[in-house]
Parts: structure tokens; sequence; C-alpha cells
């Protein structure tokens, strides 16, 4: 059991300063769980109930925009946590899909055992914590990004920072988390293949 989930053992280690035994605990809760192509984590309209850390594959966030177009709000891959912050932890209804552009495996653990683990153990809660604050950062980040940057430049760090997010995500995913049209999403990439 403790080498199917040496992945997410390393993962806690290197990010929580506990004990193997305190970590072993942690990692006791969590099951695994493997998601089909085109299969979903998350449904908008449901509440989440899953914190996941993501062992291989890739994951697409997206909402549907005013007019019922599909907007990529951001892409998971390997060696991830993927949540949706207000709705699994304020309990709200999420108004994003989580959903696998690959076949996907790794291990979760529902609302209620991440809550008791948060609540008896120190050093988990302070791991959790730093998680929130990573992402937080990420997404001010990319949020600053889409303002500061042309999107050549933001293609450029995607395409740096995720290699794996080209060779599955459909270039219509791409250009919406950009924020570009496909067509400009077509010359950006012709202008780096000439590069």
């Amino acid at each position: 059991m403790e080498q199917d989930k040496q992945v997410l053992i390393d993962f806690i280690k290197k990010n929580a300063h506990t004990s193997d035994r305190i970590v072993q605990e942690i990692v006791s809760h969590f099951e695994c769980k493997n998601i089909p192509r085109n299969g979903f984590f998350l449904k908008s309209g449901k509440v989440s109930n899953e914190y996941l850390f993501l062992e291989e594959g890739v994951l697409r966030a997206f909402t549907l925009a005013v007019s019922g177009e599909e907007v990529t709000t951001n892409f998971f891959t390997k060696n991830r946590l993927v949540f949706e912050p207000s709705s699994l932890f304020i309990r709200t209804v999420s108004k994003e899909n989580i959903q696998a552009l690959t076949d996907c495996k790794g291990f979760s653990i529902t609302y209620e055992k991440l809550n008791m683990l948060f609540h008896s153990i120190p050093e988990f809660r302070e791991f959790g914590r730093a998680m929130l604050v990573k992402e937080f950062a990420a997404f001010k980040a990319r949020t600053l990004s889409s303002i500061t940057e042309t999107a050549e430049e933001q293609y450029a760090r995607l395409l740096a920072e995720n290699p794996e997010i080209f060779q599955s995500a459909q270039l219509k995913h791409i250009a919406s988390y950009l924020g570009v049209t496909d067509s400009s999403l077509s010359r950006i990439r012709r202008g780096f293949s000439k590069k």
C-alpha cells in the first residue's frame, strides 16, 4: 500500500515539515482515484466534496460564459492538488467543471476526512494552508499576467511551465485560457514555430 502512495508521500514530505509516522497517518485517509478521459472530477451545479492529488494526467477547469461558450479557467497537471476552493471549503455550489483531458489517476480525500485531519494534525493544517496560499499566489500571478503581458508572453510561459497541456488540450481550450481567439492562437503558434 505504501509503495502505491509513494508519490503522494513524497509530495507531502516535501511540503510539510513532519514525521514519517504522521505522513503515514495522513496518506492512510487518501484513496486511489481514476478518472477516465472526458470524465468529470467536478460538475457545475454540485458542491465539491473531494480534494485530489493528481499523480498522472491532465484536467481542465472551465465555466460557461453568458453567451454559453466554454471558457477554460485552469489546467491541472501531474503532481498538483486539484480542488475548487469556494465549493470545497465554503460548501457553495460550484460554477466550474473540472474534466479529464486524458486518463487521470491520483489520490483523493473527502471533505469530511480532510477537515478531520486539519483539526487533529497541526502539521497537516499548516500543509493545507501552504497549499491554499500557493494556489492563490498562482491565481494572482495569472490574473496580473493577463493584464501586464502580451498573449505571446503568456503563451511562452504556459509552454515552458506546462508543455503537457499542449499535448492534451484542444487549441480552443488553450485559446480561451489565454483570452484570445482561435485564429490569434494559430498566429502566435506560427510565430513560435519560425523561431
